[in-house]
């Protein structure tokens, strides 16, 4: 028995307004926007369904939040109400860029961030800045509190060379990095997704978010998707429409795919034993992009 890694993961760095999965006309289709199956950032944002349980009212700042408990590890929607009417809002959360969304609808600015898991326990500014059309600064200030998230302990066996790489691949892991650091900082500022994300496969899951990693007794991570438990050349399909930006073998990831979503949101495939789609491919939802394996650290 084989087993497909997935994610679904927030671009931090750019995130252009959201990310993990929604309608196009997100805040009004809140109840439906959220994909059924939480591939990687994160289980956790399966307390996104839940309703605005946080909000904080400064004059004619209103600024929302869920889950209304963030933990390390978390997704989070905010959502802003601001003073008059502006242009443009981003806004500085945990040294990260967020560029906000106006729906008219709900006559609010929203965005998705997220919290790492090496985030600690405490308290966190939310920055934000926002643009008049008359071109003055509005600034406003929200405090959010986290605490610690529990996670489980896997424990795995794999080969001696994905606990210990052998010193001839260290150059090739490093450059791996690079590759994968350019990859991950750039999203397109529109959304590409349709509707809730789908499951990538039919199956149990096997490997939970979050989890400490013991690979042969040591620990080296922390886990950031999900684990299904398929057999060997299992169809694997795209969790939602995008691009996809790398389908290539890495050494820890093996045959590895990743679809931009837009706004910030991705979904990863990994341990892949063959590619359907090539790098720079537009694919739909449910459209299959790959078959399962075991390659790289699995």
């Amino acid at each position: 028995m084989d087993r497909l890694t997935s994610f679904t993961g927030l671009n931090r760095r750019r995130n252009r307004a959201a990310a993990t999965r929604w309608n196009a006309s997100f805040p009004e289709n809140l109840h439906r926007g959220f994909p059924r199956l939480s591939l990687g950032i994160l289980p956790a944002v399966l307390l996104l369904m839940a309703s605005f349980s946080h909000a904080q009212v400064h004059r004619a700042w209103k600024v929302s939040y869920q889950p209304a408990q963030l933990v390390n590890g978390s997704p989070v929607l905010f959502r802003v109400t601001a003073p008059g009417s502006l242009r443009s809002l981003q806004a500085q959360w945990l040294d990260h860029h967020v560029l906000f969304r106006h729906s008219r609808t709900c006559k609010c600015w929203y965005a998705i961030a997220g919290v790492a898991l090496a985030v600690r326990p405490g308290t966190y500014q939310l920055n934000l800045e926002g643009v008049t059309a008359a071109g003055a600064k509005l600034q406003f200030r929200q405090a959010v509190q986290v605490s610690t998230g529990h996670y489980p302990t896997t424990r795995l066996t794999v080969a001696p060379r994905f606990v210990e790489p052998p010193k001839e691949m260290l150059v090739q892991i490093k450059n791996e990095q690079v590759v994968k650091k350019h990859i991950f900082a750039e999203s397109a500022a529109h959304a590409l997704w349709r509707g809730a994300f789908e499951q990538p496969a039919t199956a149990s899951v096997s490997g939970v978010f979050g989890s400490a990693r013991l690979f042969n007794g040591e620990k080296h991570s922390q886990h950031k998707g999900l684990d299904f438990r398929v057999h060997a050349g299992t169809p694997i399909h795209a969790a939602n429409a995008g691009k996809v930006i790398l389908a290539r073998k890495l050494y820890f990831e093996g045959n590895f795919v990743v679809i931009d979503h837009g706004q910030g949101l991705m979904t990863l495939y990994l341990h892949l034993s063959e590619f359907k789609v090539k790098e720079g491919d537009q694919v739909e939802k449910g459209q299959l992009i790959a078959l399962s394996g075991g390659t790289g650290r699995a």
